[in-house]
Order: C-alpha cells, then sequence, then structure tokens
C-alpha cells in the first residue's frame, strides 16, 4: 500500500489538471521576477543569512493561519522531508558557485528537468509519455543555449555540487507531487519553510553572517519571504496535487526566460540572438510537452479489450 496522501480520483479531470498548469505558470513568474532582487540584496548580506530571514518569515506568516494543524505528526514529517530537499538545492547551488561559472551552474541546475522524469520512472515505476520526454529536451537545449555554458573544460568540484542541488530540486518537485493533499497545503509548508530557515541559520556559524540592513535588502526579505516562498510554494502544493511533476518541472524551466524578461524591462541588460533562440527553444519546449501531449491523447485510438 502507497505510503502517499489518498486523492479523491486515480486521474486529475483535465480541467483541474489545466488549472494547475496555469497555477505553477504564475509560480514560476514569481520566482522569475525575484533574480535581480536578490542579486542585488545579496551585495548586501550572505545567502544563508538571507535564506534564513526570508523562509522564516514566510514560516511565521503561515505558521499564523495554520496553527496547531501543522503540528500534526503526518504534516511534520512530510513537510520536514520537503524541507530538506529544498534547503539542499539552494546549499549546494550556493556553495557550488563558489567554484562553477554562473552560466554553468544555471544550465546544470536546470538538469531537473529530465532528472524529474528519470527519478520518477526510477523510483515510482511512472514512464512519461514521448511528447514529455520531447518537451524537456527540447527545453534542456533550450537551457544550454540560453546559459550560454561552456561545457568544454572538465568536471569541477562546484560542477558536482551543482549538480547535488539540481537533484535536490528534482527530488523536492517529485516528493511534493506524493506528499501534498488536495487540501490544506498550508500547514505542510509552513513546516517545510521552517526546516529550510532552521538549517540556513545552523550554516551560519561555518559560512560566517553579514547583513546590511539597506531598503534593497529588507525589500528582498519581504517580497521572498511572503510571496516568493509563503504564497508561492503554496501555490505549488496545491498544483502538484493536481498535476505530474514532470509538467511542473517542464514548466518550472520557463524561469529563466522570465527572468530575463523581467531584466530587459528594468533596463539591466538587453537580450541578444543567443538568449532569444534559447528562451524560444524552452518555451517551445512547454508548448509541445503540453498541445502535443494532449493531441495525442485525442488522435491515438482507444483501446478496447477484445473478447476471448
Amino acid at each position: 500500500m502507497s505510503a502517499t496522501v489518498p486523492l479523491e480520483s486515480p486521474v486529475s479531470p483535465a480541467s483541474e489538471r489545466l488549472q494547475a498548469d496555469g497555477m505553477m505558470l504564475l509560480v514560476t513568474a514569481l520566482w522569475g521576477g525575484t533574480f535581480v532582487m536578490v542579486k542585488d540584496a545579496l551585495g548586501h548580506g550572505d545567502p544563508f543569512s538571507f535564506l534564513a530571514l526570508r523562509f522564516c518569515l514566510g514560516a511565521m506568516t503561515l505558521t499564523a493561519m495554520a496553527r496547531r494543524r501543522m503540528l500534526s505528526r503526518r504534516t511534520l514529517l512530510r513537510g520536514g522531508l520537503l524541507g530538506v530537499f529544498l534547503f539542499l538545492g539552494f546549499a549546494f547551488q550556493t556553495w557550488g558557485l563558489v567554484s562553477t561559472p554562473p552560466s554553468r551552474s544555471a544550465f546544470i541546475t536546470g538538469l531537473y528537468v529530465v532528472l524529474v522524469p528519470l527519478l520518477g520512472w526510477a523510483l515510482f515505476r511512472r514512464r512519461p509519455p514521448f511528447t514529455l520526454w520531447l518537451g524537456a529536451g527540447m527545453a534542456l537545449m533550450g537551457l544550454y543555449t540560453l546559459s550560454g555554458a561552456d561545457l568544454g573544460m572538465g568536471l569541477t568540484s562546484g560542477d558536482g555540487l551543482t549538480l547535488g542541488g539540481a537533484l535536490a530540486y528534482a527530488f523536492h518537485i517529485l516528493f511534493t507531487e506524493r506528499l501534498a493533499p488536495k487540501k490544506d497545503v498550508v500547514a505542510l509548508v509552513a513546516v517545510q519553510l521552517w526546516m529550510v530557515s532552521l538549517l540556513s541559520a545552523l550554516c551560519l556559524p561555518f559560512t560566517g553572517a553579514r547583513v546590511e540592513w539597506t531598503p534593497s535588502f529588507v525589500g528582498a526579505v519581504l517580497f521572498c519571504g511572503l510571496v516568493a516562498s509563503a504564497l508561492a510554494l503554496s501555490m505549488q502544493a496545491w498544483a502538484q496535487a493536481r498535476t505530474t511533476a514532470v509538467r511542473v518541472a517542464l514548466i518550472c524551466c520557463l524561469e529563466p526566460v522570465l527572468a530575463g524578461l523581467y531584466s530587459v524591462a528594468l533596463g539591466y541588460e538587453t537580450l541578444g540572438e543567443r538568449e532569444w533562440v534559447g528562451g524560444g527553444l524552452i518555451v517551445l519546449g512547454v508548448v509541445v510537452a503540453e498541445v502535443s501531449g494532449q493531441l495525442w491523447a485525442r488522435l491515438r485510438p482507444s483501446r478496447v479489450p477484445q473478447p476471448e
């Protein structure tokens, strides 16, 4: 018997799945909007202090809503597990950036788009359809083009750490699908945020704390804590109880595309040919996975059992 939360039906209705995909697109847009803000904030504070403050604020907000519901044994165990995966994703990616160029880090982190279906197949015997593999492959090509990563140099220790972060993000997406309830996700996410905040704070004696309480730093903590953490992760948990982890991983690939558009809109950079081609491939990969999958399901003849 599976240990996952029982769902209302074995397969979510198509309309519910579309709502979940739309919710994840909104979540991705929120996360994409934090790139420029976080980059500015980290000029005034170390990464783990920022993470501890950001997730603590989000956790306190959701705790005020969930109250005693978050103290059940099941919620504590499941939220704690998801929090560990999420923290490891942030920690390994940050640690890897010490010796890995940002372009390689962005590409290696984006490998979760293929790690999610591979791990889901290996762990849960869920083989994604061909259309999702095709979309994931196109999105991965887009990430490589967009990042401009130079893969000619040998594998470094930073690359290995960043790959560990990608694995952690993949496990977080997979297990959120398995563990998120269809109702009352706030308690689960509150525990998850407390775990990330606690583990980030425990890293400070080894990394050193540095915080300058500038308006940009405080503003980033407030926005990322309340919107990009408390709200967005609650929306993700709601969506993943109604759609698949592979579809979520594909939609999340749009995050660097949206981040680039935000950066252009704010006047921080301009997009060249490489950015347009890479971003276009990512968008095309998501569209291929979404649209072709529905067309294939409609055109494929239904298998009716033949009488013996």
